[in-house]
């Protein structure tokens, strides 16, 4: 399906899974200089680097950035077989500013490559034989890419798990793009400051784990993750809860984080892992990459084996 395998890492079933991230991949022009960035992009590196067959559809401009974007792919070792070039649009940029707590914040650039997504033949065999794929509102914030997005992740296997992890970012969401998209999905991935939003745009009342259920009662979720940045995490899948503190970690950004548990969830939901566990090593995984800079860094030896 033009993808390849991270290596030795495996399932106790001797299957890799075969995971997709739809959607923008972009440089994040940090304080520090620029990083290859994207909620679908950091999705796909983490779900690479912990062992999965993993392949990013996206699109970048014919321009320099897109050539040093595809040069940065493959020495992470990801296969560029998904991304399409644009002739005219530029590669996508995003200005971020790290607050002194970590958060980061984003201006993102309009009118860039990964908006002018098409869907070419290497992701409709990928999406077609996925474990799980992931997307999100953010690159579906114009057509064609909102189109050939949710196309995408329809070509998906029935039984595929199907992520929808929210990016609530500047005006570029609605009601209509997040109710469709929690149609389309089976997954919700929410963090805190995106679940009070929902709740306010969808009419949702009571405390986190209320809002929770009727987002899943509503939409027909499997599976719904609530991050909590340092507070943790709270997931629910089929009427059972797990409750995760966090795990401490000494925060240089948080870039990329929230995209790791995603990645980390997506690898325990297929393997079939109990809530507590899927919690935990997702948290471990999160708070990692909270620890570096950037939404791609390497990732310890010791890390990676817990989902061997």
């Amino acid at each position: 399906m033009g993808i390849v395998s991270a290596g030795s890492s495996r399932y106790s079933s001797g299957v890799y899974p075969r995971l997709v991230g739809i959607g923008e991949l972009l440089w994040d022009l940090l304080p520090g200089g620029r990083q290859l960035g994207g909620a679908p992009a950091n999705f796909s590196y983490h779900a690479f680097a912990l062992g999965a067959e993993a392949l990013l559809i996206s699109r970048i401009g014919r321009d320099k950035l897109g050539h040093e974007a595809l040069d940065q792919l493959k020495k992470l070792g990801l296969p560029v077989g998904g991304i399409e070039v644009d002739q005219t649009l530029p590669t996508g940029t995003v200005h971020v500013e790290v607050a002194a707590d970590g958060q980061p914040r984003y201006e993102i650039s309009e009118n860039v490559a990964w908006d002018g997504l098409r869907g070419e033949m290497a992701g409709w065999t990928a999406t077609r034989e996925a474990h799980g794929v992931c997307f999100g509102s953010l690159a579906q914030r114009r057509e064609p890419s909102r189109a050939t997005i949710r196309a995408l992740v329809a070509n998906s296997p029935g039984n595929a798990w199907r992520i929808f992890d929210v990016n609530l970012r500047q005006h570029y969401f609605s009601k209509q793009i997040i109710e469709d998209s929690l149609a389309l999905a089976n997954v919700l991935k929410v963090n805190e400051t995106e679940l009070p939003q929902l709740a306010e745009m969808l009419g949702l009342a009571g405390d986190p784990r209320t809002q929770i259920s009727q987002l899943v009662d509503r939409y027909d979720l499997r599976t719904v993750a609530y991050t909590r940045g340092g507070g943790g995490s709270l997931l629910l899948r089929d009427g059972a809860w797990s409750d995760h503190p966090g795990i401490h970690a000494r925060v240089v950004d948080t870039v990329g984080a929230g995209d790791s548990f995603t990645a980390a969830l997506t690898f325990g939901l297929i393997a079939g892992w109990d809530l507590d566990r899927i919690n935990d090593r997702s948290n471990r995984l999160a708070a990692y990459v909270c620890s570096c800079s950037g939404g791609m860094p390497p990732l310890p030896e010791k890390l990676c084996e817990l989902f061997r």
